[in-house]
């Protein structure tokens, strides 16, 4: 049943049972629960947190969502029946952000975790010069949203707000990206003197001035340094030169190996199987999505016969529980396959290194063979999911 007739399945029972209370709210609580399912049935990349009750003769729905049109959804519905109801919904943003409804990441690698504490599991990760939405505010954390669509909690002291005229102006001025695996910041040009602060692979920070050794940057906090010229390069100048091929994907990928394994990880400090995928597509050119369950929905199918025959260099193979009867197919691994006659990937899991699936071959991977579900194609093709930075840039 699509979303539109189940909709209209609930509310004609709901004018059916308006004069029962109990059914009342049953009925809400399922038209409530489908407008979930249709615009936020991944609670990592939408937010849909409405409950419906029944107090002092009265409907009330109260939580929070930052989906605008399933908000609308919900009151439509509401105001069909026409029953008196009391709403204590919050649209994110809202007036706990302000007018700062942006940031950029403020420190070389923000750490973003599931809850807005420290103790936290680490959700994921962004890096210096990140654009972000800012949707929640709870203490000294706030709720963010990165480019590839993810949502969780990132301390202040990681990110600088901005209104939406400082934050065009950010986006839209020269910037540098950081090249090397990690280094430093310096305060002056003399590069052996002062530091102002670390700075990790794929970093972006402001671009000032340039001389023969140095870049002069700025942060998004107006701090200003300086990088070594030979570990980074002016970001428009290299993503004009960025072509993803199999053959970049795999020297990408090589360039990691080694780098060690960090759950919620996506930085050379460490990072997860999907961290580590996401990281070498992002040094290509592309944003992809975050974890390996959302990346197996993304380019296109490939190796429907599960024996590898069809796959290429670049290609992503995930790993897991297959379908059963009773549940569904679970992804809980994801690597790179290197496309070379010894039948080996490349992937993160203790740290980033390269396995193979010839169980003649001395780095053979029985367990990871044995759960194989699939392989997706990301090189040429158009995804909604994946997106192309040379677009986004309008290069």
């Amino acid at each position: 049943m699509n979303f539109d007739k189940k909709l209209f399945y609930f509310i004609a029972i709901l004018f059916i049972s308006c004069n029962n209370n109990s059914l009342l709210v049953t009925g809400l609580q399922g038209v409530n629960e489908s407008i979930k399912e249709q615009y936020a049935p991944d609670k990592r990349v939408a937010i849909y947190d409405i409950e419906v009750d029944y107090d002092n003769d009265k409907i009330i729905v109260s939580g929070e969502t930052d989906s605008k049109i399933g908000y609308q959804k919900l009151l439509d519905s509401l105001k069909s029946l026409d029953i008196d109801f009391l709403n204590k919904i919050r649209v994110l943003p809202d007036t706990v952000i302000g007018n700062e409804m942006y940031a950029i990441g403020n420190n070389s690698v923000l750490n973003i975790r599931s809850e807005p504490k420290h103790s936290a599991e680490l959700g994921t990760q962004g890096l210096l010069g990140m654009p972000l939405k800012v949707l929640d505010k709870n203490g000294d954390f706030y709720r963010i949203q990165t480019p590839d669509g993810y949502i969780s909690w990132v301390d202040k002291g990681g990110i600088h707000r901005m209104n939406k005229g400082e934050f065009d102006n950010w986006s839209n001025s020269k910037k540098i990206i950081y090249t090397n695996s990690a280094g430093f910041v310096y305060d002056s040009i003399a590069t052996t003197n002062g530091i102002i602060s670390d700075i990790a692979l794929g970093g972006i920070l402001k671009y000032i001035s340039e001389n023969r050794n140095t870049y002069e940057v700025e942060y998004p906090d107006k701090r200003k340094g300086f990088v070594k010229k030979d570990e980074a390069k002016v970001l428009t100048e290299w993503l004009a030169n960025t072509t993803a091929t199999q053959e970049s994907i795999e020297k990408t990928a090589k360039s990691m190996l080694g780098f060690p394994y960090l759950w919620g990880g996506t930085s050379s400090k460490g990072m997860d199987c999907s961290g580590f995928t996401k990281m070498t597509y992002l040094l290509n050119g592309f944003v992809i999505p975050r974890d390996a369950s959302q990346q197996i929905n993304a380019g296109k199918i490939v190796d429907n016969d599960l024996d590898f025959s069809d796959l290429q260099k670049g290609d992503l193979l995930f790993f897991g529980t297959k379908a059963k009867e009773d549940k569904k197919q679970r992804v809980v691994h994801v690597g790179i396959w290197l496309g070379n006659d010894k039948m080996e990937f490349i992937h993160s899991s203790g740290n980033v290194h390269i396995s193979s699936m010839d169980e003649n071959n001395a780095l053979f991977d029985e367990m990871n063979k044995n759960r194989y579900l699939g392989s997706r194609r990301y090189l040429g093709v158009k995804d909604q999911n994946i997106i192309d930075l040379k677009d986004e840039l309008e290069l």
